[in-house]
Parts: structure tokens; sequence; C-alpha cells
């Protein structure tokens, strides 16, 4: 089959690897439909390389059609519509039934120190071949898989993989009072869908921070008042106007949909390229302890919430001797919120609003749609920022 396979930094190729097989009796192999590509893929691309392999296959948002399943399936048939979350779970382990997936007990990456495995990302979490890629091999697909009707196009559903419970989550955890007010930070998909959804579940005022004209034009269409970092001198005049618009205080929370490779991070930008440019066998073991992320963007949260209010991360965070402001943290009383989104947690209360009405806009929402063959151009054209692109479906 064909497959996108990671070969080094900024280097993917489109290349032809061996069908997956059912392997254990929770197994299930889908026939791909579409595939999305995520802001986390491009941590893979440019970041996260010190944990890669080439030959690795990429991707966590699919959809498809069931092609066979292992005797340990009951409820999944050949033919059956699913969506398959990007962490793999068992549903049944304590966590799981806490409400946490992400933490899987029967799939975390124990040898790594890491939570449950992931489809396509990296060997912290298990090396699991992902989902750009015309077949996929879903364990534990007793409990993964979401059943989606025949009909709509896979707009409709492939969010449910990533995009949707990643958003939700990051909305939840943020707590905004009804009618209280919070600032998005990062407008792509993660962001953008954030807004969208503040604004179903009650916030009052949604603010929404970029620095791509694109991104903020979609965002002001649906209501969000948008703020551009390029009309800002610094970090304090950017804080300063939202504080003016919520009694200067600042929004009731801070949602960061930035995550590591945010703008405005000069020193940090460095240590992250220079750990990427180690050879492999030293990269990894360097970056496991003394790897940082660059934190524009969760500094600016922690200026900008106001006291007592919350911070929500969902944008990826890997540094290992990250430094941050616990006497400014401690001071304000900040509350944070953050991780992997728990997929199966929230799926049954998204799935009620993907309907023709479509509230959230998830029909209209990818900006590009290719065929899986040109995958190497997708990835670039989004970690470029080019051409538009806010989300990109793919189809093998």
């Amino acid at each position: 089959m064909k497959a996108v396979t990671w070969q080094g930094k900024r280097d993917v190729r489109v290349e032809d690897v061996p069908d997956p097989t059912i392997q254990e009796p929770t197994d299930a192999v889908i026939r791909v439909t579409s595939t999305g590509l995520c802001g986390s893929d491009l941590h893979l691309y440019e970041v996260l390389t010190a944990f890669m392999t080439p030959g690795d296959i990429l991707g966590h948002e699919p959809m498809g059609i069931v092609q066979e399943v292992g005797a340990g399936v009951p409820d999944l048939a050949a033919g059956d519509r699913v969506v398959v979350p990007f962490q793999i779970a068992c549903g049944s382990c304590w966590l799981c039934m806490t409400g946490l997936p992400t933490q899987c007990e029967t799939t975390q990456v124990t040898s790594e120190g890491m939570g449950a495995a992931l489809f396509g990302y990296t060997r912290l979490y298990g090396a699991v071949p992902g989902a750009q890629a015309e077949y996929l091999r879903v364990p534990q697909a007793q409990f993964g898989p979401i059943k989606v009707p025949e009909g709509p196009p896979d707009d409709r559903f492939v969010y449910l993989s990533d995009v949707l419970p990643t958003a939700w989550q990051a909305v939840a955890y943020a707590d905004v009072p009804q009618g209280g007010s919070v600032a998005v930070l990062g407008l792509g998909p993660i962001g953008d869908m954030a807004c969208r959804i503040a604004q179903l579940r009650g916030a009052g005022r949604v603010f929404g921070v970029d620095l791509v004209g694109e991104r903020l034009r979609r965002a002001r269409s649906r209501g969000v008042e948008t703020y551009d970092l390029r009309s800002f001198d610094n970090e304090k005049e950017l804080v300063q106007a939202i504080r003016d618009e919520t009694d200067g205080r600042g929004p009731d929370a801070v949602i960061d949909a930035v995550g590591t490779e945010a703008h405005g991070s000069a020193a940090a930008k460095l240590a992250q390229q220079a750990s990427s440019l180690l050879p492999r066998k030293i990269g990894g073991p360097f970056a496991e302890r003394f790897s940082v992320d660059r934190l524009a963007a969760f500094h600016t949260a922690i200026e900008l919430v106001r006291r007592g209010g919350t911070i929500s991360l969902s944008g990826v965070y890997g540094g290992m001797a990250d430094p941050l402001p616990m006497l400014t943290m401690f001071d304000k009383q900040i509350q944070l919120r953050m991780g992997q989104a728990n997929v199966r947690r929230w799926s049954d209360e998204i799935i009620p609003y993907l309907t023709d009405e479509d509230p959230l806009g998830v029909d209209d929402f990818a900006t590009h749609r290719l065929p899986l063959s040109e995958a190497p151009h997708a990835y670039e054209m989004f970690q470029r920022k080019r051409e538009g692109a806010v989300k990109v479906l793919m189809t093998p």
C-alpha cells in the first residue's frame, strides 16, 4: 500500500509499504477514506525529530471502512464506517474507566515513561504505524473506533478523530463561566474549533489571537473578536488591549492552542534546532533530559489570564527543562489544565452537533483536500502557512 513516511527533518515521502494485517484478536483493519494533516504532525516534521526513525508512517486523524476484524471485536463488522481516535486505548482499565483513555494502562508506553500509545507519533508513543496511508491496523478495536452513519461526506465526521475532541476538551478544561470570557491563542485548526465550541457552550466573549491573515478572517467571520499579533509592538500591548475589553482584569480563561513552536522564542528555537541536528543516538537522550519549548504563547497566557482564572493547554509541549514564572503563576492563583484529548470521553457529547444544521461548521472546515500522493507538498504548505492552509484532508 501507499503511505506517508518520515525520512528526516522536513522530509516526508509517499512510499510503498507492506499492507497491515490482523495481529491480535482485538485488531481491526480499515481502508482509509480520509486522513487529516494535524499541527502535531508538524512537530515531527520540524522539532521532535530525535524521537523518529526513518520509515515511520505518519498520521493520526483517519476515518474509513472496516475491512477485517479480529475475533475479540464483537461490535464491528466488515463494511462499517468508522472514525478512529488518535490514541489507542482498551476502554476497560481503571484509567480508561475514569475518562482518561490517553493514560490507558493497557497501552501505556512504559518503556518510555509515557501514556497511551498513539498512531504515527514517535517511539515515545509506541512507534505505531500511522494513518496517512491506504490501510490502517487498529489495535484495541473493541473500544476505539466510533461508528458513524452512511450518507454525509467524510468531512462531517473525520474531525472526531482529533480536532473536535481536542478543542472540546480545551474548552471544558478552560472552565469558562456562562457568559464569561475566553482568549484563544493560535487560530489553527484546534484554536479555530475551540472558539466555535466556546461560543456553542455559552461563552459571552471569545477573543482570538494569531498572526496569519486567513486564520484571523475565518475566526472573525464567526463572531470571534480577533487580534493580529503583527499589530502590536510587544506582548504587553496585546495583553493590555484585551484587558481593556474585560474591565481591566483579563479574560476568565485562556486556551493556548499554539504549543512548543510558538513565535517569539529565539533562544528556545535555536536549542530545538540544535537538538534536531544531533545524531539520533545522542539527540534522543539529550532531548529527553534537556529539551526546551518555545514558550512565548504560554507566557502570554500567564500574563493575560485574570487572577484566579484558568489556562488550558491544548498545544503540544515536549520540553523537559522549561523555565516557568512560578512566582507569577502562584501569585495570580492560576489554575492550569492540560493533556492529550481523551477522545472517547467527549465523542458522545459532540456527535449530536454533527447534523445537517452544522453548528460547528465542520462541513466546510477543511481549506484543502488533496490526494495522499501530494503529502510532501501538503506538509510544506501547512508548515509554512502558505496558500491559506488552515486544515488539510488527504484522500488515499
